[in-house]
């Protein structure tokens, strides 16, 4: 069994880039990843003597790690996104189970930034209510 089998269910139909893109996303966030990466970057430091640091020695470095960046933008943005989705159907689904909660606020994730902004400071007017509620409370108390 690998180290990332537990990510996809075996029964699950994904894209073989979303396979690719999970495996690379467990694979590169392991902290032995990280040693590894860190070990090849001391490798080429110590061979700079060697090659008597010239633009060929420099040149392997900045072009390995904007290849590596380049395609670890995709990797992140795909497993971000369906994170987010992910997180979205449960929060949605959350929200349709509580009696009384506004449904309205289901797809919030599709409104504009302003709308976003209006909601927010409802929120936050009625959280700083609360708070001096529970404080008057706790006062009289």
């Amino acid at each position: 069994m690998s180290s990332y089998d537990h990510i996809i269910h075996k029964d699950n139909k994904v894209s073989l880039f979303t396979r690719v893109a999970q495996a690379v996303a467990s694979w590169t966030g392991k902290p032995i990843t990280f040693f590894v990466a860190v070990g090849l970057i001391l490798i080429w430091a110590l061979s700079g003597p060697i090659f008597g640091f010239n633009d060929t020695w420099q040149l392997v470095i900045n072009t390995s790690t904007t290849i590596i960046t380049f395609l670890m933008v995709f990797i992140i943005q795909n497993s971000q996104n369906r994170d987010t989705a992910a997180m979205q159907i449960k929060l949605d689904e959350l929200i349709i189970r509580l009696e009384g909660a506004r449904e309205e606020l289901l797809d919030l994730e599709e409104l504009d930034e302003e709308d976003l902004v209006v909601i927010r400071r409802d929120f936050c007017k009625r959280a700083s209510k609360a708070r001096r509620k529970a404080e008057d409370g706790s006062n009289t108390a």
